[in-house]
């Protein structure tokens, strides 16, 4: 993409047709289940902009008008759903306030500036007849919550990825990699007896041996971009009463996993460390990455921009292609009070969105 091409975005009205649409989507409460209002404002934009859309649930999604299903598909994701206001927000959470350069209100930052970037570049490249690729946008529900009424209902439904852009706070940065969650709840056996007598096998004694094992182990295999598989007991309960020792411990591990092992791995490799039984709530959320030679990371890196792994969760784990997490905004702010977002962070982030998939397509 050319600097006059730039100039030539910033004359249309598509930044600000994305602030005026986080305007009504900060102004929509839309906790994750309830976006039903925001997909909505998201169809309305898809609608002015002569767009034609699909929806699924609260999912919203639409084509470049050229798609080829002899071309490979990039997928441009990002959520429009939020967490619940922070009790400590000293601003209406759904009143866009824009003051001091900053647009303030519950969503602004995560992920609407994202969203709407995407939303924007999607429409610029819309009517591209001379792309080497497709384009699919998908603005996507019950991120927050990780819902399986989400990106990942909405994916039999898209037509083959070659890769994504993941839209979250990271600065217009590069997160190469992002690690998986397994959420691990195990049970240490024992014999109850009378906590009087010397009667019984307890659990407790049991569980704390196995978490000991847990906090000494370490995964052979470390990341280049997200270092070791990290591994932390967040939950233990034992017990109905003082003088009965406990018959069963169960504890509960929260497992971020790298790219270098599936969920798989990790189980079975706790599974032979420990002698406590250990059952996974889910293996859906899995760690993902993209090589940093990938086209897509290098554009973002031409612009000057860095590669990172990013510990944090997001629609990244439901993908099986490669993806790259990039967006306006700083993590920091995601989940606060009185969460913003600067205005220049969304122009930045539309045209680095731009010159970086100008540089692929």
């Amino acid at each position: 993409m050319t600097q006059p091409d730039v100039q030539h975005l910033k004359q249309t009205t598509l930044p600000a047709d994305a602030l005026a649409l986080l305007k009504r989507l900060i102004a929509t409460p839309s906790l994750s289940r309830e976006e039903d209002q925001t997909a909505r404002h998201i169809e309305a934009f898809f609608a002015e902009k002569r767009i034609p859309f699909e929806r699924l649930k609260n999912n919203v999604w639409a084509r470049n008008r050229y798609f080829d299903p002899a071309k490979p598909t990039i997928l441009l994701n990002s959520h429009h759903d939020t967490v619940k206001p922070n009790p400590s927000w000293t601003l209406n959470p759904f009143e866009p306030l824009v003051r001091d350069e900053k647009l303030f209100g519950l969503g602004s930052n995560d992920a609407g500036g994202c969203l709407v970037s995407l939303l924007t570049t999607f429409a610029w490249f819309y009517d591209r007849p001379d792309m080497g690729y497709n384009i699919v946008m998908a603005a996507t529900a019950e991120e927050e919550i990780s819902g399986r009424d989400g990106l990942e209902r909405l994916l039999p439904d898209l037509p083959p990825i070659s890769f994504a852009i993941v839209g979250e706070p990271t600065e217009m940065q590069l997160a190469i990699a992002e690690k998986g969650l397994l959420v691990l709840d195990c049970t240490a056996h024992g014999v109850s007896g009378h906590a009087a007598r010397n009667e019984g096998e307890n659990a407790i004694y049991k569980a704390i041996q196995d978490i000991n094992r847990l906090i000494t182990y370490q995964f052979p295999k470390v990341s280049p971009t997200l270092g070791a598989v990290k591994l932390s007991v967040t939950i233990i309960n034992a017990g109905t009463q003082h003088n009965v020792v406990p018959d069963t411990c169960m504890f509960t591990i929260d497992v971020r996993v790298t790219e270098q092992y599936t969920l798989e791995e990790v189980i079975e490799t706790i599974r032979a460390t420990i002698q406590s039984d250990v059952k996974p709530r889910s293996i859906r959320l899995k760690p993902s990455s993209i090589p940093a030679d990938h086209p897509i990371v290098q554009a973002g890196l031409a612009l000057g921009r860095h590669t990172y792994g990013s510990p944090t969760t997001s629609d990244q784990a439901v993908l099986n292609c490669p993806s790259l997490k990039c967006g306006p905004g700083h993590s920091g702010r995601s989940h606060s009070a009185d969460e913003f977002i600067y205005l220049r962070e969304i122009t930045e982030g539309i045209t680095d969105y731009i010159q970086m998939l100008e540089q692929v397509i």
